[in-house]
């Protein structure tokens, strides 16, 4: 639990990360936030769209609070999301996270989606200000293919320190990791599970049972071990337990290129191409 990555600013990021997407504000998630922590997860993952922030927040303070960890161990993310809002309201959006979260600053901001129209700049240029001024450690991007990390590289002047998207074994994204790998870009997965739509997959359980591991440890370990960072969510307390017992083996070779051929390129969540940012 302890791995970590190495941004393209210095910053360290946890591999493993708890993701809190679909979970509806509540008690609950606060109590899942904190089991988390003290199962050993510090990469605590929300966004404005997700209308939990309050939880997440109240998770981690409590976890301070009870002294199962310090702010600073922490990693925590948020994302604007950020469609049709202007510089000015982009500033303002993590203002109002900050004092959903009742934090002083994040780890990572992130621009949730590049939009239909592309018009993802003013927002971005934002996220550079919020970095420059050091009133957030990191900023990055989500769900950006390669033609919309290309336009905003070109017209900008901070490159993303990560990249969040879709990625699983049916979706394993091979043209924006590669594209990533040679900016210095860290991937990071989200929904990495499929919502257990994969779990039953045939050649996942075969691997599962080679390692005597469950479909979903063999998941997270073939991503950690490609040097993905990523966020699983559970709101079971074994099941967040189980999610973080993948640092005591090893896949070989041979089923890392078993579990990639099950890439199917398709999405289980939102295509960036083609995505209504109704709410």
């Amino acid at each position: 639990m302890t791995n970590t990555v190495e941004l393209n600013n210095g910053k360290a990021i946890p591999q493993l990360g708890y993701g809190t997407f679909r979970v509806p504000e509540g008690a609950d998630l606060a109590v899942a936030v904190k089991t988390a922590i003290k199962e050993g997860y510090r990469l605590i993952d929300t966004a404005a769209i997700y209308n939990n922030e309050a939880s997440v927040g109240q998770g981690i303070r409590e976890a301070i609070n009870d002294g199962l960890v310090t702010r600073e161990e922490l990693f925590i993310t948020s994302k604007v999301w950020n469609d049709g809002i202007s510089y000015e309201e982009t500033l303002q959006a993590y203002d109002d996270a900050l004092a959903r979260m009742q934090l002083d600053y994040l780890d990572l901001y992130l621009l949730h989606w590049p939009g239909t129209n592309n018009d993802f700049i003013p927002q971005w240029q934002a996220l550079e200000t919020l970095y420059k001024d050091k009133r957030v450690k990191s900023i990055g991007v989500s769900n950006f293919h390669v033609h919309h990390l290309d336009k905003l590289l070109a017209e900008t002047t901070i490159v993303p320190t990560v990249n969040q998207i879709e990625l699983n074994p049916l979706q394993t994204q091979q043209k924006v990791r590669a594209y990533c790998l040679e900016k210095g870009i860290q991937i990071e997965a989200w929904s990495p599970l499929m919502n257990a739509a994969v779990l039953d997959n045939a050649t996942l359980k075969t691997i599962a049972s080679k390692y005597n591991k469950t479909t979903a440890q063999i998941i997270l370990r073939w991503q950690v071990q490609t040097n993905i960072v990523t966020i699983p969510k559970s709101m079971t307390p074994s099941r967040i337990a189980e999610n973080a017992q993948i640092f005591d083996f090893e896949l070989d070779g041979e089923d890392i290129l078993l579990i990639e051929n099950l890439n199917e390129n398709g999405h289980y969540g939102p295509d960036p191409e083609n995505f209504d940012f109704g709410r």
